[in-house]
Parts: C-alpha cells; sequence; structure tokens
C-alpha cells in the first residue's frame, strides 16, 4: 500500500536554479537619472561660470577676505549677533509667558508688543530710535507725572552699538515669543496635569517639566530666526555701525572697482556664519530627541561611515555573484 502510494508521487525534475538567475532586479528609475545628469550639467555651467569670468576677479577676493577691515566688521557683527539673540530669547520667553498668563493686563500688553514689532519693519526701528535724543534729551525715571529720582543722558547712553543691539533686540523678542509660545503649546497637556498633580510649585513645573521638552520644538524654529538676526545685522550700518556688510559698503565706497569681490567677500562671511549655526542646531536638536525618538538621527561622519560600509557590502556581494 506505501509503495504504490510512494509510486504515485510524482518527482520533482526541475533541478535548482543558478543564484544568479534567482537575484530579484531592482526597479528602474529613467526619469530620476535623466533629472540627476540635467541637474549636474546645469550646477556644473554654474560653477565653470564662477570659476572663469574674470568680472568676479577672485584675486581681489582672496586680498579683501581676511584684511583687518573687514575682520573688525566681522566682529562687531558676532558682538550685535549674540548680544541680540540671548536679549531677544530672554524677552520672547517673558512674552510668551505673559501672553499665556491668565492675568488680561500681561495677555494684552504682550500682544500689543508682539503685534507692533512684528508689523513694523525692522529698518524703521532702527532709525527711529537712532533719532530718539531728539524727541527725548534725557530719560528719568520716577512717579507718573511726579518728581524724578534718577535721570540719564540719552545722549550718552545711545551709542551706535546700543542703538544697535537694542533695535533688534526689540525686533527679535517679538518673533521669538511666538516660537516659545508655540513650544510651549506642543508639550502634551497630560505633562501639565502631572506636574500639578504631584504639587509641583509653577518654577519648578516650568524650569524642569514643560520648557525641556519644548525646547525639541522651539529649537529648529529659533535656531532660522537667528539665521535671520545673522543677516539682519547688515542694517545696522544705516545707524553708522559699521559691522561686517558696514565695513564692505565703505571699503566699496574707497575702491568702486572692487565692489563685486568684496560683496563676494561678504557673502562667503555670511554663509560661514550660519553654516555653523546649522550645524549647532543639528547637535543641539540631536540632543534634546534624546528619549522622544527609538533612536538618535545619525551624525553626518556616521552617515558617511554607513554609506562606505554599504557600498563595500555592494561590492563584495557583486563580486561574489
Amino acid at each position: 500500500m506505501s509503495e504504490s502510494l510512494g509510486s504515485a508521487v510524482p518527482l520533482s525534475t526541475t533541478e535548482p536554479r543558478p543564484a544568479a538567475a534567482q537575484r530579484v532586479l531592482p526597479l528602474r528609475h529613467p526619469g530620476r537619472w535623466i533629472a540627476s545628469a540635467i541637474v549636474l550639467v546645469v550646477v556644473a555651467q554654474i560653477v565653470h561660470g564662477l570659476a572663469t569670468n574674470p568680472f568676479f576677479q577672485w584675486e581681489r577676493f582672496q586680498y579683501w577676505f581676511l584684511r583687518p577691515t573687514i575682520l573688525d566688521g566681522l566682529l562687531i557683527t558676532l558682538e550685535v549677533t549674540l548680544y541680540s539673540a540671548v536679549l531677544g530669547l530672554l524677552g520672547g520667553i517673558l512674552l510668551a509667558l505673559a501672553r499665556l498668563s491668565e492675568s488680561p493686563v500681561l495677555r494684552a500688553v504682550s500682544w500689543v508688543y508682539i503685534w507692533l514689532f512684528r508689523s513694523v519693519p525692522l529698518i524703521v526701528v532702527l532709525l527711529f530710535l537712532y533719532n530718539f535724543s531728539a524727541l527725548y534729551k534725557t530719560l528719568s525715571l520716577g512717579v507718573p507725572f511726579g518728581p524724578a529720582f534718577l535721570t540719564f543722558d540719552e545722549s550718552r547712553l545711545a551709542t551706535d552699538m546700543v542703538v544697535a543691539v537694542v533695535g533688534l533686540s526689540l525686533n527679535e523678542a517679538a518673533y521669538a515669543a511666538e516660537v516659545v509660545r508655540g513650544g510651549i503649546l506642543s508639550v502634551d497637556q497630560g505633562q501639565h496635569e502631572a506636574a500639578s498633580a504631584l504639587g509641583l510649585p509653577k518654577g519648578y513645573q516650568f524650569t524642569r517639566i514643560v520648557f525641556p521638552q519644548a525646547l525639541r520644538s522651539i529649537t529648529p524654529n529659533y535656531v532660522n530666526q537667528l539665521i535671520g538676526l545673522i543677516k539682519g545685522t547688515s542694517l545696522v550700518f544705516y545707524v553708522s555701525l559699521l559691522d561686517l556688510f558696514g565695513s564692505v559698503q565703505s571699503m566699496g565706497s574707497t575702491y568702486p572697482g572692487d565692489i563685486v569681490p568684496l560683496l563676494l567677500v561678504a557673502t562667503a562671511w555670511y554663509l560661514i556664519l550660519t553654516s555653523v549655526v546649522s550645524v549647532v542646531q543639528f547637535y543641539v536638536e540631536r540632543y534634546y530627541s534624546r528619549g522622544a525618538l527609538r533612536s538618535l538621527p545619525p551624525t553626518p561622519l556616521q552617515k558617511v561611515r554607513t554609506g562606505l560600509r554599504d557600498l563595500r557590502a555592494r561590492a563584495r556581494k557583486e563580486a561574489a555573484i
């Protein structure tokens, strides 16, 4: 019985296919290759034009790039950016807390401040502050419509650096307030309820629970503001402060034949500054992603190592086949 059943089962005469025949071929994407080729051609044309066009005067670019005048202006740009970023962020935090306050007075005042400084162009704010001494010769602290306890000479306080930093900080605080407020609102409401249930003080809840979680949302948005602030410092030239752009403009007036290479020098330095800020942004975001992601995003160096490892593995696989 078993023999008849065994003989009834047909034996397969098909031999196993070789490994090369069983390999799965990837889906072809000719459109992607064509688009990549077009982009590479356009990029090559742009690079060729930049390198060969004598109008750019690259030898003069090299001459001006590290000149003391340019470096002095770069230092002023860094100082103005640093002071304005810190003061603007601190002011933005206070304004955001006022917008979220239960006090109608604080909410109204903070809303009006944000509305005003987001509506008025930055150059108008700077020029208004630069001519502020024409409106108020002295500044005083005291009782409204009463005696003054302290009096300051506005012309001595309002130096070019102070005007630039105050103007940029006032403008930056309005935008930073909305960034911070959005970050705080992005924190899950359960975190607030859990902190309140533990009986923690309001200040402790904000500094140790709410704000650290909000930083994951605040960081990328505020870094965009910081990059805009770096470029916005070019406007302080109009209040007689020779920052990087002001130094370039001044040298361009003295050497009109070098206007283009001087503008390229300013462009290169602004690119360097914003690139450094972008790198810092990546690592700050990566730091605050701990606990929110299953695995941290790889660093650029890790991406290069992974790409080389995959390339070697693919080459070994192709050689084995």
